[in-house]
């Protein structure tokens, strides 16, 4: 269970504090999906850090199979999204000197030993790019860099798959394959899966959907 209880984001200015988040709740089991929608600014990116241990609240708890995440220092919280989280945005953060199989195998290099390699091919097979396997992000289009971007945040099987703005760069037609490829897998692999979008059509198609208003989360 990913739960996030009364969040309250607030950051130091120097003009004062800005409050970004207010008493935000959100809890998902194993295996729910939702999307979390409002306009630039609103505090959606924020609170897909918060719930991927990338910030801390400044009030509230966020727990994930009861582990404190907002309480973890940061080499502890460095290795809890290494085996927990799943991360995918909006541009793909892929490494530019490395192939796509490497780029897939990153999160891998600070695992234990496993058959990580095999993995990796199976999802890049599962995500159509098992012919890419050799070429380099500046070799690829928008929608294969974005599949990449899925296959590396599944390799180590985490708990959540946490999206920003997956499909923002995409055209109409690598943003369905993209968001077909998100939802498949997610459901295969039953991860909680929380997509920040400004895209109404990719939010309908979750079966939960959150808005952001005025620093307060709500469900729709």
């Amino acid at each position: 269970m990913l739960k996030a209880e009364s969040v309250t984001k607030r950051y130091e200015t120097a003009a004062g504090p800005v409050e970004v988040l207010q008493s935000a709740n959100l809890t998902l089991e194993q295996g729910q999906a939702a999307a979390i929608m409002g306009p630039s600014g609103s505090g959606k990116s924020t609170l897909l850090y918060l719930l991927g241990a990338l910030d801390t609240p400044t009030s509230g708890t966020i727990t994930l199979q009861g582990s404190n995440v907002g309480a973890l220092g940061d080499n502890e919280a460095a290795a809890f999204r290494n085996r927990h989280i799943g991360f995918v945005f909006q541009d793909h953060a892929l490494l530019p000197q490395c192939t796509v199989l490497e780029n897939v195998l990153v999160p891998t290099l600070v695992a234990p030993a496993g058959p990580y390699g095999t993995r990796a091919r199976a999802l890049l097979e599962r995500v159509g790019l098992s012919h890419r396997l050799d070429h380099f992000p500046a070799q690829l289009s928008g929608g294969e860099k974005q599949r990449a971007a899925i296959a590396r945040a599944l390799i180590r099987e985490p708990q959540v798959l946490l999206c920003d703005e997956p499909t923002g760069n995409l055209d109409r037609n690598s943003a369905n394959t993209v968001a077909d490829l998100l939802l498949e897998l997610h459901a295969a692999q039953q991860t909680i899966l929380v997509v920040v979008t400004h895209s109404g059509e990719l939010a309908s198609r979750m079966p939960q959907r959150y808005e952001l208003i005025d620093r307060r989360l709500e469900r729709v």
